[in-house]
Parts: C-alpha cells; sequence; structure tokens
C-alpha cells in the first residue's frame, strides 16, 4: 500500500543556479550533498513537508519538452497557506509569476512559476483542512 511520496528527482542544467533556487531563494532546507564520481553527477537532498526533492546534475541532460503540454510529469505543486508573501518573494528574485487564479473545483487559489530549466511549479493555497481534499 502507498502512504506518501517520499520523493521527486528533478534533473536540472545548471547544478549550482539550481541548488541555489531551491534551497535560498524557495527556502528547503539541504539534508545531504554527495559528488557521485562514477556518474559525473552532484546529488542534493532537500527537504519539503515529510518529502524530499532530489535535485541531480549531469554532463549533458536533454532539455523537457514542456510547453505546451507533454507527456509525462505535468508539473509539481507546493501546497501554501497564503500566496501573497511567497510570489512577492519569488518576484523579488527577478522570477515571473503568473497571475493568481481559482481552482474551479475546489475554489482554491493557486499559481504558477518555473525553476531556472523551466520546470512548472505550482503554489497552491489549501487553508481548509491542509488535506486539498474536498
Amino acid at each position: 500500500m502507498l502512504n506518501a511520496i517520499h520523493h521527486v528527482a528533478i534533473i536540472c542544467s545548471d547544478y549550482g543556479r539550481s541548488k541555489e533556487f531551491y534551497s535560498e531563494i524557495l527556502g528547503l532546507p539541504i539534508i545531504r550533498e554527495v559528488w557521485r564520481a562514477e556518474r559525473r553527477s552532484w546529488k542534493c537532498d532537500l527537504l519539503i513537508g515529510s518529502a524530499q526533492i532530489e535535485l541531480f546534475s549531469f554532463p549533458t541532460p536533454p532539455p523537457r519538452p514542456s510547453h505546451p503540454e507533454a507527456r509525462g510529469l505535468r508539473h509539481l505543486a507546493f501546497r501554501v497557506e497564503t500566496l501573497e508573501p511567497i510570489i512577492e518573494r519569488l518576484e523579488a528574485f527577478g522570477i515571473a509569476v503568473e497571475p493568481i487564479r481559482i481552482d474551479e473545483h475546489t475554489q482554491q487559489r493557486f499559481t504558477f512559476f518555473t525553476d531556472p530549466d523551466g520546470l512548472p511549479l505550482e503554489l497552491y493555497e489549501d487553508k481548509k483542512d491542509g488535506s486539498g481534499i474536498d
């Protein structure tokens, strides 16, 4: 039986820039960081709630087909209590954030922005019981 999401893995094109984005701009604490010499790859584990984001570097990763809508993982969404403080922080770092929308099914507010490689990230405001489920 599945209990929870353990981690999401992200391959980045510029490890230093992505590590700064996820750890410093988004504020995710680093659990561990290792150099994997056999793969010429960095791996950085970041904590998000009870789950992790695994950030990987590889010598020449292919670009992600993302727009308009490619098959596979569509986006990564973060649950937040209030959108505005996080939007203000992102914009202070020069990160473009889409206009706030309303989820037509839950009536919760959400918005999108992207990481340094264009990976779509969502902020989903959840003021109910925290489950995101009605």
